[in-house]
């Protein structure tokens, strides 16, 4: 089974963001790492190759600095690498996201195409889906098991209220995984070695030969401003108990 595992690199979660032109942030001086969700994409395609082998296929785009986000995938089992080189990934909407990865996965024919539910970064969530119909391939989203049957997967949904749903498709078909669905390993010393000598394909963008006309763009990204307000409550105490429910049901939402 050849899997490709799409990860993304994020500002590390301890960074000091620093917004820039009111679009971004300042990518100077800060740190990077793997974006949380496709961690568990990344393992469970590792589990799935270590069950049915095969081979699983580190893909990330960005700039230079991307090739150590997927080095990690290297270093945690990924037999080899692909970097679609973009130096401004993050003006991408998702669709043009969608497109650039697709372009580049077709290349490898994968039976499975793994990618996390959403970016910490900017969290739209919908990368995975676009990239399925990109592809033209069938897709599940925020699976919590995987179960391959021959030429199909069964996977297991996670809906809202606690339910939950089986989903039968064939191969080759797009998920995108859930975070929790397995407890992320870490690379080892062995592991952070053979990393050096595994493959990692650079991919300039230009020869994907996409063209994408933006279809959403960021207007603007602020510092929520902190207000503090008072409110009194009057009336019998059965009266302020009945009205302050209602206010942390509905306006602070804490209930």
């Amino acid at each position: 089974m050849k899997i490709v595992a799409c990860v993304k690199q994020v500002p590390a979660k301890d960074a000091p963001l620093v917004i820039s032109g009111d679009t971004w942030i300042r990518e100077t001086d800060i740190g990077f790492e793997m974006n949380e969700p496709d961690s568990y994409a990344l393992e469970e395609a590792l589990r799935l190759k270590e069950k049915h082998a095969g081979e699983v296929i580190a893909l990330s785009m960005g700039p230079e600095r991307v090739k150590q986000t997927i080095k990690e995938a290297l270093a945690k089992g990924a037999d080899r690498g692909m970097h679609i080189a973009e130096e401004r990934a993050y003006t991408l909407d998702p669709l043009g996201a969608a497109k650039l990865l697709a372009a580049a996965i077709e290349r490898e024919k994968p039976d499975l195409v793994l990618t996390g539910l959403q970016s910490e970064d900017q969290g739209f969530g919908q990368t995975g889906v676009l990239l399925a119909e990109c592809l033209g391939l069938p897709h599940a989203t925020i699976i919590m098991q995987i179960d391959a049957q021959g030429s199909g997967l069964r996977v297991k949904r996670e809906l809202e209220a606690g339910w939950f749903q089986w989903v039968e498709l064939p191969l080759p078909a797009v998920l995108t995984i859930q975070s929790g669905i397995n407890k992320v390993r870490y690379a080892t010393l062995k592991g952070i070695m053979a990393a050096k000598k595994k493959e990692i394909t650079t991919i300039a963008r230009e020869s994907l030969g996409v063209k994408h006309e933006p279809t959403q763009r960021i207007e603007r990204i602020y510092v929520p401003s902190k207000t503090k307000k008072t409110e009194f409550i009057t009336g019998t105490p059965k009266e302020a108990a009945a009205k302050l429910l209602e206010k942390l049901k509905h306006e602070a939402r804490v209930l």
